[in-house]
């Protein structure tokens, strides 16, 4: 707002440049800027990538007030003479921090560079790096630095949880947090965007109303699922980090780590999708064993406690899901239609029926598939000493404990073979007929992978998987103990 004063209206050239790093926080500035500026007879021109350049050179002649721009778009503009920025006064560097993390910086030091006669620069981000303070140090003259709460610190009506379990079993767990939280309007974040188009593929496969948002879309594709998501089309957005600066939507209930953030202070910006505008909102996190040490840290950057959560039993899930499915039927508005005329007949199609078959009918049709789905569902929580003393045979157990004594197999397909780590788990599990709570943690590289299982099951996984056919290529597993690492004895 204090920009937009600072303009002369009369003057049609850019007299301010914001820059940022996403083309959605891009379009979200130029859309309040232009809300504010409403009747002030203010112009401003987003340019960003992902869509024509050549309507962005015409808009930019056209003569503009502000512009709002990504890096790598400006400086094809500037390069091509199609926008000038001597006039510019004022430039804004928006999520600062972000931008020196996708590799802007020297892209930032170009267009800083252009920017002659500027009289005052702007600069905003959550977090300080010694890089932020050298970007100000070297363009900008005396500057003040204005802290608006604390370092780091997350919204207070965010209530933050994590959940523990062994790493082949995180997408599982991502399905059981959906399932019992009928209603959820969200974000999951993934480290990358592989996993993000991974995850969505396989969701969609299995139901569920959810899209991914990440740097190969589009444009056009991106704008179709955030319009998608801005309308509740979708109940879920899996996306990557850079989507953390530019999703800003009212009312999303829960944001899902499916993976710590690789930079600990990117967590509260993916947090703080959640609990806006005064409301309350939920941050989960999947956490294996060995990540507990990266959740401490988290905890204590944004000084805030994290509440330990027990994944939901299969039982736990189709309770919670009948319930929800019970409110929405007792809240349905029958007020409009003409439902009455039908009362005739269906008093007539129920006559001998009790009002209790009824009711268990419903359910069945609702919930078969959950129930199915569910019946034999296995504990999924990783427990630790502190949660339990008890001795492996009295949790069901064959003698060993689940944290170790696994038994350590070779097989010789890996990445290359067009596998992510979900893939080649259900791979494994459909050429074995074994279940996942058999297994222990999967180790892939490129050509080759080690799968943890219990002992008593990895004769069987060798002698179902051994000898088989994958395209055209021969599967080698053995017990690497055996084998040194591959090698099939005869």
């Amino acid at each position: 707002m204090p920009l937009l004063q600072l303009i002369d209206k009369e003057q049609r050239t850019p007299q301010a440049l914001v820059i940022c790093p996403t083309r959605e926080l891009c379009l979200q500035i130029t859309t309040d800027l232009e809300r504010f500026a409403q009747k002030g007879r203010i112009s401003v021109t987003a340019v960003y990538g992902g869509t024509s350049i050549t309507q962005q050179v015409r808009d930019l002649k056209r003569g503009t007030h502000i512009v709002v721009a990504t890096p790598g778009r400006l400086i094809d503009l500037i390069e091509r003479k199609a926008v000038h920025l001597e006039d510019i006064n004022y430039v804004v560097l928006d999520e600062a921090d972000e931008m020196l993390n996708m590799g802007f910086k020297e892209d930032i030091e170009f267009i800083l560079k252009e920017t002659v006669n500027r009289h005052s620069m702007w600069l905003f981000s959550a977090t300080m790096p010694p890089e932020i303070r050298s970007v100000s140090k070297r363009f900008m003259d005396t500057p003040a630095e204005i802290s608006v709460g604390k370092v780091n610190s997350t919204n207070v009506n965010i209530d933050h949880q994590y959940f523990l379990t062994q790493h082949v079993n995180r997408y599982e767990t991502l399905k059981r947090i959906i399932d019992f939280n009928p209603g959820i309007y969200g974000i999951i974040f993934t480290r990358t965007k592989a996993d993000a188009q991974q995850i969505t593929e396989q969701l969609i496969r299995e139901g569920y109303d959810i899209d991914a948002l990440h740097g190969d879309l589009t444009q056009a594709q991106r704008d179709k699922v955030m319009g998608r998501f801005r309308e509740k089309s979708l109940e879920l957005l899996i996306a990557t980090d850079v989507a953390a600066r530019g999703i800003d939507v009212k009312g999303i209930t829960h944001v899902i780590n499916y993976e710590l953030p690789d930079d600990t202070e990117v967590y509260t910006h993916r947090s703080g999708r959640t609990g806006r505008a005064g409301r309350s909102g939920v941050s989960i996190s999947v956490v294996t064993p060995k990540e507990v040490y990266r959740l401490r840290q988290i905890e204590k950057l944004v000084n805030t406690k994290f509440h330990k959560m027990d994944i939901p039993s299969g039982k736990d899930v189709c309770r919670k899901q009948f319930f929800h499915f019970i409110d929405k039927m007792l809240q349905a508005d029958i007020s409009h239609g003409e439902y009455e005329t039908y009362l005739p007949v269906l008093k007539e199609k129920f006559e001998g029926v009790e009002k209790e078959e009824i009711l268990q009918r419903v359910a069945a049709l609702e919930f078969d598939r959950f129930l199915k789905y569910y019946e034999n569902a296995a504990d999924l929580n990783q427990r630790t000493d502190r949660d339990s003393k008890a001795p492996r045979e009295r949790q069901g157990g064959k003698g060993f404990s689940r944290n170790g004594n696994y038994q350590r197999l070779f097989v010789n397909l890996g990445t290359k073979d067009g596998f992510y780590k979900a893939s080649f788990l259900q791979f494994i599990l459909d050429m074995s007929g074994l279940s996942k709570d058999v297994l222990g943690s999967i180790d892939m590289k490129e050509m080759n992978s080690w799968v943890e299982i219990e002992p008593n099951a990895g004769k069987k996984m060798i002698k179902a998987i051994d000898g088989k056919n994958y395209r055209g290529r021969k599967i080698r597993m053995n017990d690497a103990a055996s084998g040194g690492g591959g090698r099939r004895r005869q």
